[in-house]
């Protein structure tokens, strides 16, 4: 998901980097599985259903301006449906959408069905 920052994450990661701002991202982060991806400014459609929940993010220390997830996320127990991205928010009382990006390809899955993404699928960037 290289440069695929919301807006408000852009503009925290700007005020981080010159200094007007120290508030950092609620953890643990989590991803969210979509049916219609999002933009800069607006959510995608979210997975609803079945034991469908959000999962925690783990990565690794960045590297040359990268990282990626170290752990694999598994969604057991899906609703039907087709999943196009993934979007990654805080856990703030009012989380914030940080990233978006459409997966690889899109999965369709059956009812109760198992979503993976294995550790080190899911990368992200700043170029």
């Amino acid at each position: 998901m290289s440069d695929n920052l919301s807006n408000t994450a852009e503009n925290r990661a700007l005020d981080w980097l010159m200094g007007t701002s120290t508030t950092a991202p609620t953890l643990p982060l989590k991803v969210a599985l979509v049916t219609a991806n999002g933009t800069d400014a607006a959510a995608g459609t979210e997975a609803t259903g079945g034991s469908y929940a959000r999962k925690n993010l783990s990565v690794a220390a960045a590297s040359s301006g990268a990282t990626s997830n170290s752990a694999d996320l598994v969604w057991t127990g899906m609703p039907a449906g087709t999943f196009v991205g993934v979007e990654v928010w805080d856990s703030a009382g009012t989380p914030v959408r940080l990233w978006y990006g459409a997966l690889a390809a899109s999965r369709t899955l059956l009812a109760g069905d198992e979503l993976r993404i294995t550790a080190g699928q899911l990368t992200f960037s700043l170029s």
